[in-house]
């Protein structure tokens, strides 16, 4: 299994023939622009400015490769849903996407985090949907946890997996407390681990 903590930039694509050549095994991280995929890919990694977050939402039109020895890469997918980019903008986002999904046997999973407050919305389904025609097992990362009360992270947990049910798996993490990091790596092994 991979371990995160080497994890480096590799480069970056905003074309399909830009990806990095479809060797060895990866695992994407899908989410919506404000849900906090950066820092979330930062605390798993153990690496602060591996990932690079802004205050401004929908920074990261570009998909990023990150590698770690031997041959396993995480791969940082622009982030979606923010309102205010231009419909080009948001079509060629499409496309790049759709052409990523479509042309990665390398790919072995998907990581798709959302805002623990506001889960399941349009992109992220958009997101699962994806996952599952590329045949991909997906995880959610249900993030900014501290934002919420004990009971409250719970019951939305516990809502999430019921709607998902077999679709994907689903845990809390708190990036700023640290809070389902382990978990987060065992389950990216999983994804790693799984017969593609």
């Amino acid at each position: 299994m991979p371990s995160y903590r080497e994890a480096n930039y590799l480069t970056s694509a905003s074309r399909p023939g830009q990806f990095v050549p479809d060797d060895g095994l990866e695992v994407a991280f899908a989410g919506r622009s404000n849900a906090g995929k950066s820092s979330a890919i930062n605390a798993i990694t153990g690496r602060k400015g591996l990932a690079r977050t802004s205050k401004t939402p929908g920074r990261t039109q570009l998909i990023n490769f990150f590698s770690m020895e031997p041959a396993y890469r995480l791969v940082d997918l622009p982030g979606y849903g923010f309102a205010k980019v231009p419909e080009a903008m948001r079509l060629g986002w499409r496309r790049l996407m759709e052409a990523y999904f479509a042309s990665r046997d390398s790919l072995t999973g998907v990581v798709v985090v959302m805002d623990c407050r506001r889960p399941l919305m349009e992109g992220d389904r958009q997101m699962l949907y994806w996952a599952h025609q590329a045949g991909c097992p997906a995880h959610v990362l249900l993030t900014k946890a501290d934002k919420l009360s004990r009971g409250k992270a719970a019951a939305v947990l516990q809502g999430t997996r019921k709607d998902l049910g077999t679709e994907a798996s689903v845990q809390l993490f708190s990036a700023l407390k640290g809070g389902g990091v382990e978990e987060a790596r065992a389950a990216l092994d999983r994804l790693f681990g799984s017969e593609h």
